[in-house]
Order: structure tokens, then sequence, then C-alpha cells
């Protein structure tokens, strides 16, 4: 159950108090802030007791996983970054917001609000920055243009 897994979580370290309710529903994902610095997520459709065996890995192998580019033993970080290599002569090209119906539009920003609230992106005033293309698919799930005008589910 919830409680179990909250407990499971303090067991392995990755809250520092037990709480006295459990902070999240059972169907909804567990994030737990490892110290406020790692989020580890459980998904919502796994048993309890898949949930108690997965932590139980997590807790055996703790230190095999790579929390950071430098915690890759073996690999350059520099490897792994990425850089954008620009020529002088080359100059950003400038493109217009695009236009999108007063309901689409709402429902694209609530999911830029959420993205923001969680960390995974992030606002930039760099000129090289491409406006994003959102596009309903008729499965419900929204998708957007990249750059080589593919299309990229979210």
């Amino acid at each position: 159950d919830a409680t179990c897994e909250e407990y499971s979580q303090v067991v392995l370290g990755f809250t520092d108090d037990v709480p006295n309710e459990v902070s999240s529903p059972f169907d909804e994902p567990i994030v737990s802030s490892n110290n406020g610095e790692w989020p580890v997520i459980i998904a919502k459709d796994l048993r309890s007791d898949e949930k108690t065996d997965l932590l139980n890995v997590l807790k055996t192998q703790k230190k095999a996983i790579a929390w950071k580019l430098t915690d890759i033993k073996g690999i350059d970080p520099e490897f792994c970054s990425h850089k954008i290599l620009l020529e002088e002569e080359h100059s950003p090209k400038v493109q217009s917001q695009r236009r999108v119906n007063p309901k689409i539009h709402d429902i694209i920003k609530k999911e830029v609000e959420k993205l923001l609230d969680a960390g995974l992106i992030y606002p930039v005033d760099s000129p090289w920055a491409s406006p994003i293309h959102c596009v309903p698919k008729k499965g419900g799930m929204t998708v957007i243009k990249n750059d080589e005008n593919e299309l990229v589910p979210t």
C-alpha cells in the first residue's frame, strides 16, 4: 500500500522524515526528493509487490545509478555535453509566433506552465531559439514539430 511505499522511500534514504499521513494518492506517481537533489519517480501502474521489488533493487544497486555526468566512469563529461558551434557569418532567422484557436491556446498554456513548474523547461532569450509548433493528435496526445519538421510526442 501507499504507506509501505513511503516507508520504503525513507528506508532507501530518499526522504528525511516519515510523514504521519500519505502525501500522495496511491494512483499517482510517487516523487521523492532525495534531500532536494534528485527525484525518484515510481510508475503508478505497478502493483504493490512490483513496487516493493523495485524499491529493493534500487536499494541494493544504489551506487550503480549515475545521477550526474561526472558519476559515469570511463566517459569524459565534455563528450556528453551538447555544444553548438556557430560560424561567424551566420545569423539567426526571426520566426513569427503561430496563431492557434483560443481553446488550444489554453491547453498549450497549461501544459507549458506544468513543464515550467516541473523544471523540465525554462525561458531563454537566445535569438537562436525556435518557436514550438503544437499539433493535436487524433488519440488525444499532443505532439510538437522539431527543427527538422518531425513530429515528436510530448
